[in-house]
């Protein structure tokens, strides 16, 4: 048992350094940086999309639609959309190439100039996932206002028409 033991150590004060650095290099893979993005010289961050808009211009197009009159729309998400944002990221590491005793990170945004003046530079986009959707209009009892009502939220929101259910107004 001691031989093994011996054996171990030999190993370990032979190839210490390399597992210093595959652990350095694990620890800044796990980083938290706002987001999943790949490695290298960007990483991104992220920010979170918004759907009561949708619900305001969903209730606004709706309302024109022949029949429908004053209209109400309730959507459920099941995920938000994000935005990631292309980070500039520089790492600066202390001491020996072989053993580097600390290492600092730092992290930008980057910014392009535009006509309007900065602007953000989005590597990725997402848009929100809907659950479900609750549409209550005045036309509701009507089954071509259903008919157009449904068809026309699921178009815009990506929804099944089984996802979409439409109630007469009281």
């Amino acid at each position: 048992m001691k031989m093994k033991a011996e054996g171990v150590r030999k190993i370990w004060d032979r190839y210490k350094y390399a597992a210093l650095v595959a652990l350095i290099g694990a620890g800044l893979l796990l980083w938290p940086s706002g987001g999943s993005g790949p490695g290298g010289g960007l990483s991104v961050g992220q920010e979170k999309g918004d759907h009561p808009e949708l619900q305001a211009q969903l209730e606004d197009i709706l309302s024109t639609v022949s029949g429908v009159g004053q209209v109400r729309v309730l959507l459920t998400v099941d995920s938000d959309g994000e935005r990631q944002l292309a980070q500039d990221t520089e790492l600066e590491y202390s001491g020996p190439t072989s053993s580097p005793e600390d290492y600092s990170r730092r992290s930008e945004t980057v910014l392009v100039k535009g006509g309007s003046g900065a602007e953000t530079v989005t590597v990725r986009q997402t848009y929100p996932t809907y659950r479900g959707a609750l549409v209550v209009c005045q036309g509701g009892d009507r089954a071509e206002v259903r008919l157009a009502v449904t068809e026309a939220v699921a178009a815009l929101t990506g929804l099944t028409t089984d996802r979409v259910t439409v109630a007469k107004w009281q």
